[in-house]
Parts: structure tokens; sequence; C-alpha cells
């Protein structure tokens, strides 16, 4: 059981694996948020997903499982939904009855879930975590993505910024098109730089399906950047009240931008945190321009379908690094951005707090 949102889902992936190879035959039922059912699918690791609605219980069609595997928190909530079933087996963390191992806070959460099942047995890897892209086409292939929205405030780097941004990446020669939900079509309007709007015109797959066919990914610590990790699509994430430590991109072509050393640490505070806000346009803009250049090796490492560039493309992307470049200094010297220093971690990014003392109050994704 995971019943959160989406980046919540993309960081159990790996467990969800590992669930399944240690049950090859066995169906596997996987209680989460129902709009998540198409995403889920493409793990090819669950036969049947169960919608849930917050902690109420479960289908009765999940009654009565071999085992019961809470990756949802520590209790008390999602242990006594699980609990309802009567499972020949429980795997979770330790307390509200249940055995398994002690909850640690400073862990990754991919790393979490697979500690988990591994302490139970069942051998799991944090870096399985890539997805293969939905069948559907992209509305925009080759496009940079710019997502500026978030659930809470604490995680919403400035809209003008993003708007410095975009128009950069547009003069520099890419379609730009900003994504979010439908509630957030009037943020993205406010970007005033000639972009393709997607903002609520696309369900959860076409979004997939975008991301994957993306050249870049910019965003807050949000699900679409999961979405970029699980599809090895280039990223840059910027990041607020929680560290990257926890909720970031694995190894891979991934930047994340951040102020450690300021962070406040809310994660639903309604004003952006101060490590976020310390994040310049020029700091994403080169960022971006290292990535829309990476070597082919390095995109191949990420999991990545069609990692080489085609030996016609080499001039074109070495003149969009330059733009990219060229636009950064043009934002330095506008004043728009104060240098400053940035801690860094590809290995193990971070975002929400653990869900561990009450399972209704999770951290957004």
């Amino acid at each position: 059981m995971r019943a959160l949102k989406l980046g919540d889902f993309l960081v159990t992936v790996p467990a969800l694996k590992a669930t399944r190879r240690a049950w090859p035959h066995h169906e596997i039922m996987f209680a989460t948020s129902g709009w998540l059912g198409p995403l889920v699918e493409l793990t090819g690791c669950v036969d049947t997903v169960l919608p849930t609605h917050g902690m109420a219980p479960l289908d009765r069609r999940a009654h009565h499982p071999d085992v019961a595997i809470n990756l949802h928190g520590t209790g008390p909530h999602s242990n006594t939904v699980l609990d309802a079933l009567h499972p020949g087996r429980r795997i979770g963390h330790s307390g509200h009855g249940w055995p398994g191992p002690v909850w640690i806070d400073d862990l990754h959460e991919r790393v979490r879930w697979c500690r988990l099942l591994t302490e139970h047995g069942i051998p799991a890897d944090p870096g399985d975590l890539h997805l293969p892209p939905p069948t559907r086409a992209s509305q925009a292939p080759g496009a940079i993505v710019v997502h500026p929205g978030a659930a809470f405030g604490s995680k919403r780097w400035p809209v003008d910024r993003f708007a410095t941004v975009a128009r950069a990446l547009r003069a520099a020669g890419h379609r730009v098109v900003i994504t979010g939900t439908a509630s957030e079509r009037d943020l993205a309007a406010t970007l005033a730089a000639p972009v393709d709007r997607l903002a609520g015109r696309t369900d959860l797959l076409g979004l997939a399906a975008l991301v994957a066919e993306a050249r870049l990914v910019i965003s807050g610590d949000t699900g679409i950047a999961h979405l970029a990790y699980a599809f090895g699509t280039p990223s840059v994430t910027l990041f607020g009240p929680v560290p990257a430590r926890h909720w970031g991109p694995p190894p891979g072509p991934h930047r994340t931008l951040s102020a450690d050393e300021l962070r406040r640490g809310d994660p639903f505070a309604p004003d952006p945190d101060p490590a976020l806000l310390q994040v310049q346009p020029a700091d994403v803009l080169a960022a971006a321009a290292e990535l829309v250049c990476a070597p082919a090796e390095v995109v191949a490492e990420s999991g990545r379908r069609e990692a080489t560039v085609p030996d016609d493309k080499h001039d074109e992307l070495a003149e969009s690094k330059q733009a990219l470049a060229e636009a950064k200094e043009a934002a330095r010297a506008a004043n728009l951005t104060r240098p400053h220093e940035q801690a860094e971690q590809e290995g193990a990014p971070t975002e929400h707090p653990p869900h561990q003392e009450d399972d209704d109050h999770f951290s957004p994704s």
C-alpha cells in the first residue's frame, strides 16, 4: 500500500520490482490513489490497482492476502488498514504491533523502502527505478518542459524567475512547454514568454509521454521531477524545504539546485523556503547549459532510450549550449543573479518529510 501522490509512488518503484521478483506467480494488488493507475501499469509489477481514499478500508478483493506490505508509513493508520485484511504475513517497519526494522529518518526514500524489503529477506535495489516510456506519442517531442507549480508555497520558486528562464531558453532556440495541473493554468498564463502552455491539458499518461521525450525538465521538487528521474530525462530540480539527499535524482543527467545552509525546513509553509529563493535564473540556465549537450555515455547511464546524438545534430547542440551560456551571462549582467555556494548532491537528493508519526500527514510530491 502507498496511498499518496505521484512522486511518492515513483520512489517505491524499486520496491515494487523487488516484490514482483520475490513472488513472480502471485497476484500483486497495489492500493494507491486511483488516478495513478495508468502509470502503475508501466511498472509491469502490478496485476490489480486498488483505488484508495485516504485511510478508508480497502476493497474486499484484498482480504486475506498471503502478504501485506506497508510502503505508506509506520502507522498507526496504514497498519490498521492493512491489519483489517487479515494477512498471512506483514512486511513493514517496527511499531504499532508490526515486526520489522526501525524507521530511520535520514534516508533517501528509495533507499528506505528497499531497505525495508531487504531486512525482511527480499533483496531490493534502489537504483532499479526506471520505467519504460508510454506508448502514447508526446505532444512536444524534444521540447524543454518547464513546470512552475507545486502543491505548497514552500516549494514554489517565484513565477517571474521561471518566466526569465523560459524567455532565455526560447531566445536560445528551444521549444519551451509549460505544464501543470488544471488549477495551475493561471500560474502558467502569467509566464510572459512566448511558450506552449499545456497546463491542465494533459492527462497523466500524456504528461509521462511529454517528459519521456523531452530534452530537459525544469521544475521544483515535485512529481514531474520524479517522472524525469524514472525516464532518465535530463532534469534541473530546485529544492526548498527538504534536502535533495532524501528525494533527489539518481546518478545521471540531473542537477539539483538549493542553498542548504538557508533551509527553513517547513514543507507546508505558504511562502517559498529561503533555500529555494536563493536560487537565481542564471543558476538554472547554467545547469541547463550543462545538460542539453550531455555526453551520450552520461545519458546512457540514466537508462534512457536513444542515448546517442546523431552526427548531423552535434553542431546544433553545440550552438544551443553556447546560446544558453550567453543567456546566462546576460542574466548576470542584468543583475538577475547573486552567485552563491550551493550544495549539489547527485547521488542522493531530498524532498518531503518522512511519513512516520501519522500517515494522514504525508508530504506532497
